[in-house]
């Protein structure tokens, strides 16, 4: 009987682990009120800081790129350009983007949290944080294609 009792607790931590490890993460992001580019920095910042990037050596610079005023809202868009430079090639031959829009909403009360999705270049596919969990294989994915077509280029 105790050891019924012992693997059931193991069966749970186990299953505990594995959602955990399937979990998306996600950040608590600000008000529509408080938005400011600089905020909106920030915060994708401390976004992309939640995945999960096996890899050593991925570095990303974080840039605003324009405003954009629409009917019933307000969008911010960032570009994040990814890279993993090394010592023998400090500037790398391809870089990935991965690209956000914030949305200020005319009409929604200005006490909700913004609305955020990204694109990773090439993509067409809008993901949502806390919605979609990141791949870092989408960042190899797109440096491996641009690679291949610069080996194909000559100069």
């Amino acid at each position: 009987m105790e050891t019924d009792v012992n693997m059931t607790a193991m069966e749970l931590d186990s299953a505990n682990i594995a959602q955990y490890e399937h979990q998306i993460k996600n950040i608590d992001w600000i008000s529509c009120k408080d938005f400011t580019i600089e905020i909106g920095e920030q915060q994708i910042r401390q976004y992309m800081d939640t995945w999960e990037i096996q890899q050593p050596g991925w570095l990303y610079s974080l840039k605003f790129i324009q405003e954009t005023e629409l009917e019933f809202k307000t969008q911010y868009q960032y570009e994040a350009k990814w890279s993993i430079p090394t010592r023998t090639s400090p500037i790398p031959t391809a870089t990935a983007s991965v690209y956000f829009i914030i949305e200020i909403s005319k009409i929604k009360p200005d006490t909700l949290p913004v609305d955020v999705h990204f694109l990773v270049e090439t993509n067409r596919f809008k993901h949502i944080p806390g919605q979609t969990k990141f791949r870092e294989k989408w960042l190899m994915d797109v440096i491996e294609s641009k690679t291949l077509l610069i080996d194909t280029v000559d100069f």
